[in-house]
């Protein structure tokens, strides 16, 4: 029998373990894909930890993954998009990961509907693109609230995670003099590798070093203690977009900026079938002319969906981390 990583209960990384499961017979409008590789999220580690609960009744037994990428091997009696053969990349979106309705990819094979997939050219590296990913979406979706920033001075910050290594690269190509910040400086030469023409350490930034009306814009995925420096490193009619917040959503900073500056931001909650094929698209032109490099990744068999989930809590890894069958 095929197998997939089954959470049972909500608790640490321990928590999540390698069962067989049965094939569920499809609905009209599903697909059946055999996957290449699941990229894990932090979201994955809100779901696991119950911080962000399981939206059905009962939630338990659920298998976790906001993404997946594989191979199309059946498909319901009303699929017109999608064959068997065909390539596909999903973020879950509006069915499985944050909503959690659904059970979502970490499995050998995974069900979904045909609306919340992507094709994937056959001559793109599966796994590149796995690792560009909902990161990849995310920080692309995330830059595009920012208008054009082309020779625009651009600060990413969390540079070399899984959305901001993307971003640097995504930026660069669209022609941004990217600032990257890091919160080790081992991490530096990672971060220049993909594009960026400086690295700042966090904690000189919270101090200050970025100074005032310096930048034109910021792509943060850190929020806390970085937040408010960034905003007052913005210059007039400069923009912050907000992609995320592992630093903590709990933030300060003078309210005035706000008659200067523009706050927004971007989460793959609101993300359509439409954007995702976009995004897809323009990801993989890049990917395919070298114009953006894949982040760095992590590979782990699907049983070890655990020892994957402790690597990226401690944040004991650069670039994305990714389970294959």
């Amino acid at each position: 029998m095929p197998q997939a990583v089954v959470m049972r209960s909500y608790g640490g990384p321990d928590v999540l373990g390698v069962e067989d499961v049965a094939l569920l017979a499809l609905k009209a409008d599903e697909i059946r894909v055999r996957s290449i590789a699941s990229a894990i999220n932090h979201s994955d580690l809100e779901i696991r930890a119950g911080n962000w609960p399981v939206q059905r009744d009962p939630p338990f037994p659920y298998i976790p993954g906001l993404e997946v990428i594989g191979d199309v091997v059946e498909t319901g009696s009303a699929v017109k998009g999608f064959c068997a053969g065909a390539r596909v990349i999903t973020m879950m979106q509006g069915t499985g990961g944050v909503r959690a309705k659904r059970d979502g990819g970490y499995a050998e094979y995974v069900v979904l509907p045909e609306s919340v997939a992507a094709s994937v050219p056959p001559d793109i590296d599966p796994v590149e693109i796995a690792a560009i990913g909902l990161a990849g979406v995310t920080a692309y979706q995330g830059l595009r609230k920012l208008g054009d920033i082309d020779a625009r001075r651009i600060v990413v910050t969390g540079a070399s995670g899984g959305v901001g290594s993307a971003a640097v690269g995504i930026a660069r190509a669209l022609g941004a003099h990217v600032i990257g910040v890091v919160s080790r400086a081992e991490r530096a030469d990672y971060v220049r590798s993909l594009g960026a023409h400086q690295v700042r350490l966090a904690a000189a930034i919270e101090n200050g070093a970025l100074g005032e009306n310096s930048v034109d814009a910021v792509l943060d995925t850190v929020a806390g203690k970085l937040f408010a420096p960034c905003v007052s490193a913005l210059r007039p009619d400069g923009a912050l977009s907000l992609v995320g917040g592992v630093g903590g959503g709990e933030v300060t900073f003078d309210a005035y900026r706000l008659l200067e500056v523009t706050l927004t931001g971007y989460s793959s909650e609101s993300l359509d079938a439409g954007s995702l094929e976009q995004s897809i698209e323009r990801l993989c032109g890049w990917l395919k002319r070298g114009v953006i490099q894949p982040p760095k990744r992590t590979l782990f068999p699907l049983r070890e969906a655990a020892q994957a989930h402790a690597v990226l809590e401690r944040r004991g890894v650069e670039g994305r981390v990714l389970l294959v069958p």
